[in-house]
């Protein structure tokens, strides 16, 4: 691993300085976070499930924040976000554990810059940064260890002004997996999202995770009693937030307002009242913040320097920039499973794009369906039990997604077509373009895709996509929206498109084909010619097409080359495996020869997607 010093991030160009304070003068700033509870969980935002006293008398000391949002919906994205103050779609760090390398000489991490400002910092929890080259603990001072505290500030030099994180795992969605049988909650009283049927196991699943809120709520005022045990109570910013909404499938890794809208709360001491951002504590604000305007905001907090690659908005402060008008998530592969959504909102409204709308959101992820919620859904939903709004997860997509959040926070009503709306949607569309276009935006390749041509140039993901030749964007988002039009009027361009030289767009061409459904049956020969294309994913597209089609000879003798003879396919064998999946009973013959040759029937955190099949069809 590469280990580079933080007097490397000083010759970085920097666009602001964010204040000259004395170092008597700089606050202390505590920032605890907790795991995978959206603002429903919190009490203070009119969550019922769970009591948060601790949270909630925060609030009552401090500011909630209304309208904090999470751009990615996972922990390793969002945090790659929080490190380097840039969307992980700007850098390539957006697919879930993927660990791209940056260029770390030009990408500075906060932690390096409040260190070189003066300030000591600890972060001995949660790091899970998704950047290769660098060992992620590397720029913190205190890491924390085996018998240690977790309360870093108490390593410091005498008088130094310190950053601590305190991350609470009591609340991670691991703590709602195993028996759900006599939780400590009452499950007649839990509340549930409309988009699950109320059914025995479920209650009992909430309640289980609403007691496990409680203890994160308890582990923040253990926290903030250690700070007042140490005279640090009315000297330090502090700040609560959770990483991403959750729990509940259909919230973490996806970018329904349940899995991005995120309790904040800033405490401010009297002595610094200068910094309020509303008139008095116990008010709210509901000015937009994105996770991404954090780690520029605590800089300027702490009077350190502010590089030109930081992306976010300064939110609170001497130096709180001009409230964003909209916020911007994005989603790509979590764990085993691949899907690509884009987002862009304001306070109210939504927009959705859905770049993978043949892949059902509801598609089974192993670690998702530890949750004994997750099976008893899909086991309804499988009995023909679900309706419209509960059986939607489990179907495959629509293109586009809009939502009023004011009045469907649940997100299950979508207004796509509502005619009252399309202003708004155009506007929200021309954003969402804009910002894209503006953040380098890497996901416009399949995620091997972009991985290769960067190998190829000796270049970085983040260094690629700024090149034009090598990643002409706009281009790509042209193709991308005529694919996702499923306009069959558009069938000769996707043909004669897959014979372009560049593989992106012969991908988007065979997407646009596959959209198409039975329309595309006139271009059944040109498929049959994308059989034998020099990618991978458009072979597997193309196959998965023709399938469909009827036309099932040629395409599944390409499949199983790839499956079983193809030495190269190890590269790209999670997208064919979900191309298998998705494929659904057409591919059961080559997944039973997979699982007759003895393959692989693990994945990651649990049963592999092949195995998964197998499982389902008694193999």
């Amino acid at each position: 691993m590469v280990r580079l010093c933080a007097i490397v991030f000083l010759l970085v160009p920097f666009c602001q300085a964010a204040g000259g304070a004395a170092e008597h003068d700089r606050p202390n700033i505590l920032w605890i976070t907790s795991e995978d509870n959206g603002i429903s969980w919190v009490s203070c935002y009119g969550g019922t499930n769970a009591h948060t006293p601790a949270i909630d008398q925060l609030a009552q000391e401090g500011f909630r924040y209304t309208h904090c949002f999470d751009n990615a919906a996972v922990c390793a994205p969002t945090r790659s976000c929080w490190i380097t103050g840039m969307y992980g779609i700007s850098n390539g760090t957006q697919p879930m554990r993927s660990r791209n390398a940056i260029p770390h000489d030009k990408i500075p991490y906060y932690p390096d810059l409040l260190r070189a400002a003066g300030y000591h910092t600890s972060n001995p929890g949660k790091t899970d940064y998704n950047i290769g080259g660098r060992e992620d603990k590397d720029c913190w001072d205190y890491k924390g260890g085996k018998g240690q505290s977790i309360y870093g500030w108490r390593y410091r030099k005498p008088g130094q002004p310190f950053f601590a994180v305190v991350n609470i795992t009591d609340s991670h969605e691991s703590r709602a997996h195993g028996d759900v049988e006599n939780p400590p909650k009452d499950p007649a009283k839990m509340k549930l999202f409309s988009y699950h049927p109320d059914l025995p196991v479920i209650r009992k699943n909430y309640a289980k995770y609403a007691a496990a809120v409680e203890n994160m709520d308890r582990k923040v005022k253990e926290t903030l009693d250690a700070l007042k045990q140490d005279g640090l109570y009315d000297d330090t910013i502090i700040i609560y937030n959770s990483d991403h909404g959750g729990v509940m499938a259909r919230s973490k890794r996806f970018l329904y307002s349940s899995g991005i809208h995120c309790p904040l709360v800033v405490r401010i001491p009297e002595k610094l009242k200068h910094l309020y951002p509303a008139d008095a504590p116990g008010t709210t604000v509901d000015r937009i913040v994105s996770f991404v305007d954090m780690p520029k905001t605590w800089l300027s907090l702490a009077g350190a320097e502010i590089p030109a690659t930081f992306q976010g908005t300064i939110f609170l402060g001497d130096n709180q920039e001009a409230a964003p008008q909209y916020h911007l998530g994005f989603r790509e592969r979590a764990d085993e499973r691949l899907d690509h959504v884009r987002l862009i909102r304001d306070e109210r409204f939504a927009y959705h794009k859905n770049y993978m709308p043949y892949a059902p959101a509801g598609q089974h992820l192993a670690y998702i369906w530890k949750a004994p919620l997750t099976p008893a859904w899909e086991q309804h939903h499988r009995e023909g039990k679900t309706n419209e709004i509960t059986g939607r997860f489990f179907r495959p997509r629509v293109s586009e997604e809009f939502y009023d959040n004011a009045t469907d926070f649940d997100n299950v009503h979508n207004l796509i077509d509502d005619p009252e709306q399309q202003d708004k949607i155009a506007e929200l569309k021309a954003e969402l373009r804009r910002r894209q276009l503006e953040l380098f935006d890497s996901g416009l390749l399949p995620e091997k895709m972009r991985e290769r041509r960067a190998a190829a140039n000796g270049l970085t993901i983040y260094e690629m996509v700024r090149n034009q030749e090598l990643y002409p964007l706009e281009t790509y988002l042209d193709a991308a929206d005529l694919a996702l039009a499923r306009d069959n009027g558009n069938l000769e361009t996707f043909a004669n498109r897959m014979s372009d030289e560049d593989e992106g767009m012969r991908w988007w061409a065979v997407v646009g084909l596959h959209l198409l459904g039975d329309d595309a049956a006139r271009a059944s020969a040109t498929l049959e010619q994308a059989l034998e294309d020099e990618s991978h994913e458009v072979r597997m597209m193309a196959a998965w097409t023709l399938v469909k089609l009827g036309e099932t000879d040629d395409a599944l003798a390409c499949l199983d080359k790839l499956l079983f003879q193809d030495e190269s396919k190890r590269s790209n064998t999670t997208m064919l495996h979900n191309v298998l999946d998705w494929m659904g009973e057409p591919a059961l013959p080559l997944v039973k020869k997979y699982i007759d040759q003895q393959g692989n029937r693990d994945g990651q955190y649990g049963i592999g997607i092949l195995g998964r099949i197998a499982q389902l069809n008694g193999w």
